[in-house]
């Protein structure tokens, strides 16, 4: 018999399955954050979807990865209704990604400070504001009150027949899930950059089930880094892929030079974090792979 779960949030009650409480006391997972993991997804859903400010986009897609992280990669099994539950959040978080990728490219190129082509700036601030204007009214039609109440539904459906191992280690699960990916160090792309960018946030979201513990803390902020680095890179190359498309290559826009500079940089500097996040988790002296980088091919001398 599942024993009932007491919540703060009276508007969203859950239980946990028998089987994650039935030995708290040797869990190692921290089960108030897998709680607080499923109501939040349902509060952010509706933010999102009232006011879909760049904040309540982004909350509502790292929410709903973080349900994805428990459901696909901790359970034991999935059922029917589980399965439905991740593949309609995959569906919504692909449209707030849309919109998530406009507003962190808005943002770059606003901190953009160059004297050359201040035309040309302004003509891709306000294309990136007209797109994302655009895909904002496609993520808040496919959020409607239908939508919401099926994600609430499932989501509780979903929390309380939730199976995890009660010896289920979320570091020692997390450091596994980053560690799986290989890397040859002398052929570093974008794509494996990418790869490891996603990695690194599953990873990151396990090891957040810990708790407040040190070393989940010190983890946590590991990945963080990795992540925002590789981040911060890979909307600067999607913003340089934007400006390219619409004014040509290096050799026809100084906007277009600039930003493929930029890249350039944080390409190199998401190499040498990645490569020094890795070393640290496997105990070993951090190490430049500088001279080993494969540069990227959208990158200019």
């Amino acid at each position: 018999m599942r024993s009932p779960v007491r919540s703060s949030d009276s508007e969203f009650p859950f239980r946990l399955g028998s089987r994650l409480v039935s030995k708290l006391n040797v869990m190692l997972l921290h089960m108030e954050n897998m709680l607080f993991t499923f109501r939040k997804l349902a509060r952010q859903a509706a933010k999102a979807a009232e006011k879909p400010t760049p904040e309540n986009v982004h909350k509502f897609r790292t929410s709903s990865r973080r349900v994805e992280v428990l459901v696909a990669d901790l359970a034991d099994h999935r059922s029917s209704n589980d399965k439905k539950l991740l593949k309609l959040l995959a569906q919504l978080r692909k449209k707030a990604g849309r919109v998530r990728d406009l507003d962190v490219q808005s943002a770059a190129l606003r901190s953009l400070k160059i004297p050359q082509e201040p035309g040309r700036k302004s003509q891709l601030m306000r294309t990136l504001a007209e797109d994302r204007a655009k895909r904002e009214k496609k993520l808040v039609k496919a959020l409607d009150k239908k939508t919401l109440a099926e994600i609430r539904k499932r989501a509780k459906r979903t929390a309380s027949s939730l199976e995890i191992p009660q010896d289920a280690n979320p570091l020692m699960l997390a450091r596994q899930k980053f560690g799986a990916l290989e890397v040859d160090q002398g052929s570093i792309t974008d794509k494996t950059l990418h790869q490891f960018r996603i990695a690194g946030k599953r990873a990151r979201y396990i090891a957040e089930l810990a708790g407040k513990n040190a070393e989940a803390t010190g983890l946590v902020e590991s990945f963080n880094h990795m992540q925002d680095v590789i981040g911060d890179w890979h909307d600067w190359m999607q913003l340089a892929a934007r400006a390219e498309k619409m004014f040509g290559g290096v050799q026809d826009s100084a906007l277009v030079a600039a930003l493929r500079n930029i890249t350039r940089a944080k390409f190199r500097q998401a190499v040498n974090t990645l490569t020094e996040t890795r070393t640290a988790l496997a105990g070993k002296k951090p190490v430049s792979v500088i001279s080993a980088v494969r540069a990227p091919s959208t990158a200019v001398a």
